[in-house]
């Protein structure tokens, strides 16, 4: 990923807790011939290794499995993006861009074969994301032999993590003053992304901007 270096972001936390708050991942291999993507949520175990492990799993439909056994893939997790106005910067001088987000994950996929190690997969993704539900459903109230028939149908893998690479790109290639008007902008703009991406530049403002927790607001929020 091209990432001039403002824009980069290097510290393994702050990546793995974007990879946990944006499992969703684009998955990318190649075969002999051309690249293939899948979308699916991707696990994290943050202490595997020296970057941590990625686990998941593919329809054994998929043909996509087939030909990543060994091979480096690509994981790209998405975050927030905006576009940015260059009316919003008030100078003359100034092009349209986008702001935006995002983590990409190089390893070598592994096949999870035998049907113990898929369980655990499978029901660690139960177990992620059931936990935010009120009432989290268990892989345990199905009727005896659903999850063997669901494993049967399903490849799963891990991934160690060889290279993890993160971009904010939230205009540091400008001064204080500037950003704060493209913060402004997008915050009466009012749109989700929009105002994820103001959250996330006010938090990359340098200390010596001198401005508050909440430049942009009213003081009544």
């Amino acid at each position: 990923m091209y990432t001039p270096s403002q824009f980069d972001k290097d510290d393994i936390q702050s990546l793995h807790d974007f990879i946990e708050s944006h499992s969703f991942a684009t998955f990318i291999t190649t075969d002999e011939a051309e690249p293939i993507a899948s979308h699916l949520p991707l696990l994290l175990a943050r202490s595997s290794g020296t970057h941590g492990r990625l686990i998941g799993h593919l329809a054994k439909a998929n043909p996509q499995w087939m030909s990543a056994e060994g091979r480096t893939t690509l994981s790209i997790f998405h975050g927030p993006h905006a576009y940015i106005s260059p009316t919003w910067y008030e100078t003359q001088n100034a092009v349209p861009t986008w702001n935006y987000v995002a983590v990409h994950v190089y390893g070598k996929w592994k096949s999870v074969e035998n049907k113990e190690g898929k369980a655990d997969i499978v029901r660690q993704y139960v177990e992620f994301y059931e936990s935010k539900m009120p009432a989290p459903w268990s892989m345990d109230e199905t009727e005896d032999g659903f999850i063997d028939r669901l494993l049967d149908a399903i490849v799963c893998s891990t991934i160690e993590i060889e290279r993890i690479e993160g971009k904010w790109k939230l205009n540091q290639n400008h001064d204080s003053e500037r950003r704060l008007r493209v913060i402004r902008s997008l915050q009466k703009t009012g749109g989700h992304q929009e105002l994820k991406i103001a959250e996330l530049m006010l938090q990359t403002l340098p200390d010596e901007s001198g401005v508050g927790i909440n430049p942009v607001g009213d003081g009544d929020e």
